[in-house]
């Protein structure tokens, strides 16, 4: 075995039916002629240390748990200094994505993915000193996954989101903000935005954008005005939910930077994470800037 793979798991992740398949996966990770180093992790921010510090001898990383846990992965790796191809296996609850870059769901399949595909080229974002691989996003919703217990999540999946976020729309929030990107800029009460780099979140399809690309450098933004009545909420839902946009309601545009500013520290979430309060972010799009393992053609 001449070939060194570096696997970190979140045991708790999903419905933790990781224990059930662990040997399976293992197993194909030697027979494919790894040298397999196993970590599982115990507390928030394990997986990025574990990463962050890893020896450069590893051809391969792989982790297996939710989106939350491979946004650490990819922010120990960008801490690193140095990059390593990512191989993912999904175990969380939503897992958008894995979805987007069509990961197998079954664990079995994702690691024999793993060890047969190539490596994509994919964006990742800059968030003032952090990173985010897929979404950052304020306002309506945002903290509902870490604020969600890990048990309500296992047991309910996509419901734990939704009927938590439904406890808040009779006090919705809104933020001043200002938004610059490539020339333009706009002052405006939202109650929600994301710049997101998938075509999946909360595992709703489609609802970042139509003709999503995860390496063309730029990011697909949402901004959602300040609804005047009840009526006008539930339009921009669907909307949003349907990808028909209505620009008299929201901002949809692409850009590579973005810079919002506001009076009041917001609160923001990065991957379904506690991204912290901030007055103001600078988001950056690194086009291409990690390689994730995924399904090859056929005949490779």
């Amino acid at each position: 075995m001449d070939k060194k793979l570096l696997f970190v798991y979140n045991p708790k992740s999903g419905r933790a039916l990781i224990r059930n398949k662990l040997a399976d996966i293992l197993d194909i990770f030697a027979a494919a002629g790894y040298e397999v180093t196993v970590f599982p992790t115990r507390a928030h921010n394990d997986a990025r240390d574990i990463v962050a510090g890893r020896s450069d001898v590893y051809d391969l990383v792989v982790c297996s748990g939710g989106d939350g846990t491979l946004d650490e992965i990819v922010t120990g790796m960008i801490r690193s200094g140095f990059c390593t191809p990512i191989g993912y296996i999904p175990a969380g609850s939503t897992n958008d994505f894995g979805k987007s870059l069509s990961i197998p769901k079954n664990m079995v399949w994702a690691a024999e993915n793993i060890v047969r595909g190539v490596d994509f080229p994919c964006d990742y974002g800059r968030f003032n000193k952090d990173v985010f691989v897929y979404i950052a996003a304020f306002g309506l919703f945002t903290d509902v996954s870490y604020e969600t217990a890990q048990d309500m999540k296992n047991l309910l999946g996509h419901m734990a989101y939704l009927l938590e976020g439904m406890k808040r729309l009779s006090s919705i929030r809104t933020y001043h903000m200002k938004a610059r990107w490539e020339g333009n800029e706009v002052e405006e009460d939202f109650i929600f935005g994301m710049i997101t780099n998938s075509i999946s979140v909360g595992g709703f399809k489609n609802i970042t954008g139509k003709n999503v690309h995860l390496d063309d450098g730029v990011f697909e933004i949402t901004l959602i005005k300040n609804p005047k009545n009840p009526m006008e909420l539930s339009n921009i839902m669907f909307s949003l939910l349907n990808r028909d946009i209505d620009t008299n309601t929201m901002y949809c545009f692409r850009t590579a930077r973005l810079e919002l500013e506001s009076e009041e520290p917001v609160a923001w979430t990065l991957d379904g994470e506690n991204g912290g309060r901030h007055k103001k972010v600078e988001i950056q799009n690194v086009q291409r800037g990690i390689q994730i393992r995924v399904k090859g053609k056929e005949g490779d």
